[in-house]
């Protein structure tokens, strides 16, 4: 039986293309920055976005979490949705690495206002209060189902920063998906942000890395940091040229990831067994099956069926669509989910 993996966009692996480019990569050792392969990446995704420099790192992770240490003081706090990747899925990264607190938001599909950035600021005046030194928002918002931000509010919370002297990070791990899905460009994120960071192995489907871009006084702090926590890499210029030939070859393409999505959750609202599927903007379904079925034992029966995808915790299942799905593959999915019986 042929498995049908929509864990996530991570799960996919380079393309022909990609790893003959890779092969061919010229490299150096990159913790003397003399990689030429990995100052190329860095260099085109700088000027991509309109910035002065970037760093490639072994994970996005690892990039959100220098960015929230260059930008923070031990005790700082972070202003960030209860929904947010930083808070949720990088192990606590935030207080052990940097010691700062985080001020959650609760907003709508991982996504909050400027006016929710002021009431939750702390008082800089009150000396009981955490200094609120960052905000960080994330684009496109994973548990909000893909969703994209407003640049409007976007424009909105900037001025906000810019106001109080607070730095703005934003983790874009999938950003590319939302400039494709709202026709919105690079430079114009690069113009809202100090520091942004870009996953290249989820929806651009290289197999390793991120990227973090802002100032060069930002980078630098970054690189020393890196180093401290061992991301310091040697021969890395392979990985980096998957990251160049994504940059030039699997951008447009993340719009048929898009409408696979939609597909997959025009299906889902047809089943009498699904409770709710939340919004699609992108490659990301999040929907919820009715309050008599055990969410864990979906997932279990749709494996049994070659149907691969994730619980998220609080009902959410989440099926991802990426570069290794195909329209046959979509088709074949919607098959099984019209003919699942619980």
């Amino acid at each position: 039986m042929k498995k049908i993996n929509l864990l996530s966009d991570t799960v996919t692996k380079p393309t022909a293309g990609m790893l003959k480019f890779m092969m061919a990569a010229e490299v150096g050792d990159d913790v003397f920055q003399a990689d030429p392969t990995v100052l190329e990446l860095q260099q085109k995704a700088a000027d991509l976005f309109g910035m002065e420099a970037a760093l490639f790192f072994p994970s996005g992770t690892m990039a959100n979490q220098v960015a929230i240490k260059i930008h923070t003081q031990p005790g700082d706090q972070v202003i960030c949705d209860h929904w947010a990747h930083i808070y949720n899925y990088e192990g606590g990264g935030v207080a052990a690495n940097s010691g700062v607190t985080s001020k959650l938001i609760v907003g709508d599909r991982g996504m909050f206002t400027a006016d929710q950035v002021l009431e939750n600021l702390s008082n800089s005046t009150d000396i009981h209060q955490p200094t609120t030194s960052l905000v960080a928002v994330e684009n496109t918002a994973n548990k909000g189902g893909g969703a994209c931000w407003s640049m409007d509010e976007l424009k909105r919370i900037q001025q906000v920063c810019k106001k109080e002297s607070i730095y703005f990070h934003l983790d874009g791990a999938r950003l590319f998906n939302a400039l494709v899905a709202k026709n919105e460009t690079p430079s114009q994120y690069g113009a809202l942000f100090d520091t942004i960071s870009i996953c290249l192995s989820k929806g651009l489907g290289c197999p390793v890395g991120s990227l973090l871009l802002g100032t060069h006084e930002a980078i630098s702090k970054a690189l020393r940091i890196r180093k401290r926590m061992g991301g310091g890499m040697r021969q890395v210029g392979y990985l980096a040229a998957a990251g160049i030939y994504a940059l030039d070859h699997h951008v447009a393409r993340l719009a048929e990831d898009h409408i696979h999505a939609t597909l997959l959750a025009q299906s889902l609202k047809e089943q009498s067994w699904v409770k709710k599927v939340e919004k699609v903007e992108t490659n990301i379904v999040i929907f919820y099956v009715q309050d008599t079925l055990d969410p864990a034992f979906c997932v279990e029966k749709l494996a049994e069926k070659g149907v691969l995808l994730v619980g998220m915790g609080q009902g959410k299942l989440r099926m991802v669509t990426h570069l290794d799905i195909s329209r046959h593959d979509i088709e074949c999915v919607i098959d099984i989910i019209k003919k699942m019986e619980f």
